[in-house]
C-alpha cells in the first residue's frame, strides 16, 4: 500500500494543537490571549469550527510564526534555533551508567548490524503483498560537505560532551576518544544509512507505549508480537554500537498519522556514558530535537522540512512508509573491515547468509525482502555501485529448494541434480504454562533437500528458519549413509511453512510452533536451544521436545539422502573382482585418551548454590585416574569465571582427596559425584546463570 505522493493540506485542528505543544501553551491560555472562550479553541482543534481571519492572524503572531503560516500549515523553520541537543541530567541518587549495556549483548561487527537491522525491518512489514526494501548506504564525508553536515547535526553543541565522556579509563570512553582522534587526524566522517521501505515506521506517541518510544527512548522493549523475529528489544542497540560516538539520526515516514502528519518525523539520539562538563553532571543519553516545555525541557521529534532532511543526508527516495537510520561515525568494531570496499563486502555477505530465503520469490509473487548495499564518497562519488543481493548467486542450491517449494515443484526422491525433496518433520509443542491447555500440539515442519554443486564450499548442512525466513540455525549433518550425495537442506518451521487455514490465516499449530521456537532463541537468534524464556513459558518437557525435534530433523535428512539401493556397500561384487576388491567396515573411532564429562544435571538449592550431579567417562587404563572438576559460570563472550566448590560428594567409583580432587578406582570406566558451589564466589545470582563443568589433569595421573 503506497502512500499518496501528493497528500492534501493538513487540517487546521491537528496543526494548531501541535503548535501549542511546541510553544508550551495550553488551550485556555490561547483562549485568554485571543479573548475567546475555551470551548471555541477546543472546537478549532477538534475540527468542529475554524477561526475568523483576524483570529488566524493573531494566532500567527502569538505563536511566533511567519505571517500566513496558519493558512499554509507551515512549521517553525528548523534553522530558527528551535532544534538542539537536550541532555538527560545526572541521577539525583548518584547512580551512573558508563555505557549502554545492551550494546554489548552481541558480538560487535557489521555482519551483526546487518542481521539485526534487517530482521527489525522484516518484523515491521506494512503491506504483506509487497517486499520490504532495505538499503545500506555507506557515505564518507570530507571538507566542506563534512562541515555542512556537522552544522546540520549541531556538532558544536554535542562535541564538548563527547570529549568530556571520552575517559580512557572506561571501555566506552576509549571508543569515543579513538573516534575523536580519527575525525581530527583523518579529516573524514563515515556515515552508514539503513533505509527500509514498506515498513510501519516509528508511529505512535512520543512517550507512551508504541514503536517510536520503543526505539528512541527505551531499552529491551521490542514492542512486537509473538511471531516476530526479534523478541529481546536488543537488536536496535547494534545501530548505536556501530557508531564511534554512539550517535544515530532518524527520519521516519509513518504508516499511520501522528499529530496529523506522516512525513519526515526526525529525531537524533546519542548514547554517552555518565560525564561532567562545567561542573554539571549528565546521565549520558541526549536527544536532538525540539524542547518540550511540558516535559521539563526534554527533547521531542519534529516534522522537518525537505531541506533539513537533505542536509542531514536522510532524504528518502519515495513516499513508502518506513524509517531511515543514519549512523554517524560508522565503523566495524571488530576491526575486520576498514575500507569502504571491505565494509560493503561485509554487509553483502551478512545479508546473503542470513536472509537469502527471504529474498527468494515464488511464481507470480514478490519475495519478502529486497536488499542492496552501495558505497559513496561525498554524496556523489560512487566507490562501489549499488549491489542488489541475489540469493541465487550466494546460496544457489538452497534458493532452488525454497523456490521449488513455493512453486509446488517438489518431488518424493532425489533422481536429478535439480530435484527438491519435501518431507514432513513433527514438532510436538508443549502447552504454555499460562493457558488452560493441557495437551501438546503437533506441528509439521517442512524439510527441503536438494543436491549441492561440486563447487559449494560447505555442503551437507541444514539451515533452519521460521516466520520471515531469516536463517536461525545452520548446522552440519553427520553420520551420513554410505554413498549419500552432496546436498543442502532447508527446514521451514512455524509460519515459514506457509500452510494456512481456508480463510488465509496461519494454522494454529504453525502459530504455536512459531512461539515455541522463538522462545528457544538466544538474543542473537542464531540457534534453537534451551533458554530461560523457553522453560519459563512452556510446560515441563519443553527442552526434551526441542531436542527430539532437532534429532528428528537430522534423521529425516539422512533418510532423504540414503541411496535407494542401500548404497555401494549393498551391491553385489562381480565374481571376477572378488579378491581384488575388499569392502571392510570402517575402523571404530578410538575413545579419547582423557576423561570426559558424559552428563551433568543440577539445580539451584534453597541456599542459592548450584547442586550438580556429574558423570565422568574414563578411558581404559590400569593406573587410577586423579581428576579435578572445575565449575565455570557461562558467559555470552569472553572468559568463563571459575567458581570454587563448597564440597564434593563421591557417589560411585571415586573418593575425594585434598578437598578438591577425585581419585578414581583403578580400572573404573565411569565415576559419579555431586558438586555444590560456594555461593560466596558466585559472580551473579545462581538463578540468573548457567554453569559448565570442566576436568583438569592433576598429579600426572589423569
Amino acid at each position: 500500500m503506497t502512500q499518496d505522493p501528493h497528500p492534501q493540506m493538513e487540517d487546521f485542528g491537528p496543526w494548531l494543537g501541535r503548535q501549542l505543544r511546541r510553544k508550551g501553551m495550553s488551550q485556555s491560555e490561547l483562549a485568554a490571549a485571543l479573548d475567546v472562550t475555551r470551548a471555541a479553541v477546543s472546537a478549532w482543534i477538534t475540527g468542529r469550527a475554524t477561526p475568523r481571519i483576524d483570529k488566524i492572524q493573531a494566532i500567527d503572531e502569538l505563536l511566533g510564526l511567519a505571517s500566513g503560516s496558519s493558512m499554509t500549515r507551515e512549521e517553525t523553520p528548523d534553522s530558527a534555533g528551535s532544534i538542539d541537543w537536550h541532555l538527560r541530567p545526572a541521577h539525583e541518587d548518584g547512580g551512573r551508567e558508563l555505557g549502554n549495556a545492551a550494546a554489548f549483548a552481541f558480538d560487535s561487527n557489521l555482519a551483526v548490524l546487518a542481521r539485526e537491522a534487517t530482521q527489525n525491518s522484516l518484523d515491521e512489514r506494512f503491506d504483506e503483498t509487497r517486499a520490504v526494501r532495505v538499503r545500506f548506504i555507506l557515505n564518507e564525508l570530507t571538507g566542506e560537505r563534512l562541515r555542512g553536515f556537522q552544522e546540520a547535526i549541531r556538532w558544536d553543541t554535542i562535541a564538548p560532551h563527547i570529549k568530556a565522556a571520552a575517559d580512557p579509563a572506561q571501555k566506552v570512553g576509549r571508543v569515543l576518544a579513538d573516534g575523536l582522534r580519527e575525525l581530527h587526524e583523518g579529516g573524514s566522517l563515515l556515515l552508514l544509512r539503513v533505509d527500509d521501505y514498506n515498513a510501519n515506521g516509528l508511529t505512535d506517541s512520543e512517550y507512551d507505549d508504541g514503536r517510536f518510544a520503543a526505539v528512541i527512548r527505551r531499552q529491551m522493549d521490542s514492542h512486537k508480537g509473538d511471531q516476530a523475529g526479534g523478541s529481546y528489544g536488543l537488536g536496535k542497540a547494534t545501530l548505536w554500537a556501530t557508531s564511534r560516538f554512539g550517535l544515530v539520526i532518524v527520519n521516519s515516514t509513518l504508516s499511520a498519522p501522528y499529530e496529523g502528519r506522516r512525513d519526515r518525523r526526525v529525531i537524533g539520539r546519542i548514547d554517552l556514558p555518565w560525564h561532567k562538563r562545567d561542573d554539571k553532571g549528565y546521565a549520558g543519553p541526549a536527544w536532538l530535537g525540539e524542547r518540550d516545555p511540558r516535559r521539563n525541557g526534554a527533547a521531542r521529534s519534529w516534522w522537518a522540512g525537505e531541506r533539513t532532511v537533505e542536509e542531514l543526508r536522510l532524504s528518502r527516495s519515495n513516499a513508502d512508509p518506513g524509517t531511515s537510520f543514519l549512523i554517524v561515525g560508522a565503523y566495524d568494531p571488530s576491526g575486520e573491515a576498514t575500507t569502504l570496499q571491505e565494509m560493503h563486502a561485509a554487509l553483502v555477505k551478512s545479508l546473503a547468509d542470513g536472509f537469502w530465503a527471504s529474498m527468494v520469490s515464488g511464481r507470480g509473487k514478490e519475495p519478502v525482502l529486497e536488499a542492496s548495499v552501495e558505497a559513496r564518497r561525498n554524496d556523489k562519488e560512487i566507490v562501489v555501485p549499488e549491489e542488489r543481493v541475489d540469493p541465487h548467486r550466494y546460496q544457489r542450491a538452497r534458493s532452488r529448494a525454497v523456490r521449488a517449494y513455493k512453486n509446488g515443484e517438489t518431488v518424493d526422491s532425489l533422481t536429478s541434480a535439480d530435484d527438491v525433496v519435501a518431507a514432513r518433520v513433527p514438532l510436538l509443542v508443549p502447552p504454555r504454562k499460562t493457558t488452560g491447555q493441557t495437551q501438546p500440539v503437533e506441528h509439521s515442519a517442512v524439510l527441503l533437500v536438494t543436491p549441492a554443486g561440486d563447487d559449494e564450499e560447505r555442503p551437507n548442512r541444514v539451515a533452519g528458519m521460521r516466520g520471515t525466513l531469516m536463517t536461525v540455525s545452520d548446522r552440519a549433518v553427520g553420520d551420513l549413509p554410505l554413498g549419500a550425495p552432496r546436498f543442502q537442506a532447508v527446514l521451514l518451521a512455524g509460519h515459514a511453512t506457509g500452510i494456512n487455514d481456508p480463510d488465509g490465516e496461519p494454522k494454529l499449530d504453525a502459530t504455536l510452533a512459531e512461539e515455541f521456537l522463538r522462545a528457544a532463541e538466544p538474543p542473537e537468534h542464531n540457534d534453537w536451544k534451551p533458554t530461560e524464556d523457553l522453560t519459563a513459558t512452556f510446560a515441563r518437557g519443553a527442552v526434551s521436545r526441542l531436542k527430539e525435534f532437532r534429532s528428528a530433523v537430522l534423521a529425516a535428512v539422512r533418510d532423504t539422502v540414503r541411496p535407494a539401493d542401500g548404497g555401494p556397500a549393498d551391491r553385489e561384487v562381480p565374481e571376477a573382482l572378488q579378491g581384488l576388491v575388499k569392502l571392510d567396515p570402517p575402523k571404530p573411532v578410538k575413545s579419547p585418551g582423557y576423561p570426559t564429562v558424559r552428563s551433568a544435571s543440577g539445580e539451584v538449592d534453597d541456599e542459592g548454590a548450584w547442586r550438580i550431579r556429574v558423570e565422568v567417562r574414563l578411558p581404559q587404563r590400569e593406573d587410577p585416574w586423579v581428576i579435578r572438576p572445575l565449575l565455570r559460570f557461562s558467559t555470552r563472550s569472553g572468559p568463563r569465571p571459575e567458581v570454587p566448590w563448597a564440597r564434593l560428594e563421591p557417589l560411585e567409583e571415586c573418593e575425594v582427596v585434598d578437598g578438591s580432587d577425585l581419585r578414581c578406582r583403578s580400572g573404573a570406566r565411569r565415576v559419579v559425584f555431586i558438586g555444590v558451589s560456594d555461593i560466596t564466589g558466585h559472580p551473579v545470582n545462581a538463578r540468573m546463570s548457567t554453569v559448565e563443568v570442566d576436568l583438569m589433569r592433576v598429579r600426572g595421573g589423569a
